[in-house]
């Protein structure tokens, strides 16, 4: 059987990127993990299957469980001291450092790719500003350490055989950060756990962490100048209580819900709005899959999700400026054409994302790329010694 590890980032809670490698692991039930870290509380950890985790040095650090992020520092020594030396096959599943793991020659590593470092390559001066980091010595600190990260995550770069993204937007972050193509399987999205219902009843509602670059902020200002619109926000984070001060009286703030509560908003909202530039935006497919259309900035995954007024049958609308007043047009955009789109078309449009469909890509894919780095072994190992100029070891000459 292939000796197969999936090597993750840090596991502290059940989102996004842990729905990658839980699927990873039905694909590979025999794969070992390894983290950074593993701090998932016990009612979060029924998707990794009983596995356990190996994690690095930074799981024993002081304050690690609250304060992870402040040993970034770190992460690029910490991963490269995970011993994957048994394994034939490495899989990392990467937003941080986790495609940094030391592989050999006789190792095939293919790192599924949530996005390059986002805060230290196109994204930094966004993210010093939003920390207050703009200036002075901590500035500099800062700067210079990303700096750094910059080289080691291109250096690293090297020894990923075969990149995946989980977007057109990421691949092409990818080929912009590493020079190298990278192809694109969608995350998984549990379609299955959506019904699109009708009718829709007249609100709005977003889900997100509340955090900066969710930009929350433009949505609650946009509906400020629509007060015979409502607006729901759920989602929780470091941005709620100055969300929460300027919030109008039709736009309520629920804070973190369960997913059952989620899914209900998704299932009877007229519509989801969405402000941020995503990476791929799973939320976004979820409400696609509960049947309600999508008004949302048009970068990024986005674009890949939602299909908008140009298309024959449009799943909502894109806008292209993060500013209050162009989602207040997107909004009577919406309106004005009609577009309480039929549920039922938003649904299969949301399909393209399942659960299943990532299962036979990614497991296809791995497959593929198994089969030809073997036969590229092969090739290079010739008993009688003779060695082809170009091979990296002996071959059989005809």
């Amino acid at each position: 059987m292939l000796r197969v590890a999936i090597v993750h980032d840090w596991f502290v809670t059940y989102a996004g990127s842990e729905r990658v490698v839980e699927q990873m692991l039905a694909v590979f039930p025999q794969a070992d993990v390894f983290s950074l870290i593993d701090f998932l509380p016990r009612h979060q950890r029924q998707f990794l299957a009983g596995k356990s985790v190996t994690t690095s040095f930074l799981q024993r650090c002081p304050f690690a469980r609250r304060h992870y992020a402040a040993y970034l520092p770190l992460m690029p020594l910490a991963i490269e001291q995970l011993d994957l030396s048994g394994y034939e096959m490495v899989i990392s599943s990467s937003h941080c450092v986790a495609k940094g793991v030391l592989t050999g020659p006789d190792q095939l590593h293919i790192s599924y790719v949530h996005t390059p470092m986002r805060y230290a390559w196109d994204q930094q001066h966004e993210y010093l500003a939003h920390s207050g980091l703009t200036r002075g010595l901590r500035s500099c600190y800062a700067r210079w350490m990303l700096h750094k990260l910059r080289l080691w995550d291109v250096r690293s770069s090297h020894g990923v055989d075969s990149f995946v993204a989980n977007s057109g937007f990421i691949a092409r972050r990818i080929e912009k950060t590493y020079r190298r193509e990278a192809r694109v399987i969608h995350p998984p999205v549990d379609t299955e756990a959506f019904t699109a219902e009708e009718p829709r009843e007249n609100f709005y509602v977003t889900a997100s962490r509340l955090v900066p670059y969710k930009r929350v902020d433009l949505l609650v200002e946009a509906f400020a100048s629509m007060p015979d619109r409502r607006l729901i926000v759920v989602g929780d984070g470091s941005e709620r209580k100055a969300l929460a001060a300027k919030a109008p009286a039709n736009v309520t703030l629920v804070g973190h819900q369960e997913f059952d509560a989620l899914r209900s908003y998704l299932q009877r909202a007229r519509g989801f709005v969405y402000a941020a530039q995503e990476d791929f935006g799973i939320v976004l497919a979820e409400a696609q899959a509960a049947g309600c259309p999508v008004i949302a900035y048009g970068h990024g995954g986005a674009a890949e999700i939602v299909r908008g007024t140009q298309y024959p049958q449009p799943t909502g609308v894109l806008f292209d400026q993060q500013t209050p007043e162009a989602v207040v047009a997107a909004i009577e955009n919406f309106e004005r054409q009609s577009l309480v789109t039929d549920a039922a078309t938003c649904r299969a449009a949301a399909e393209r994302f399942s659960a299943e469909r990532f299962r036979r890509e990614f497991h296809e894919h791995a497959m593929l790329e198994w089969q030809s780095f073997t036969g590229a072994r092969q090739r290079r190992t010739d008993p009688t010694g003779e060695t082809i100029p170009g091979t990296f070891g002996p071959r059989r000459v005809a």
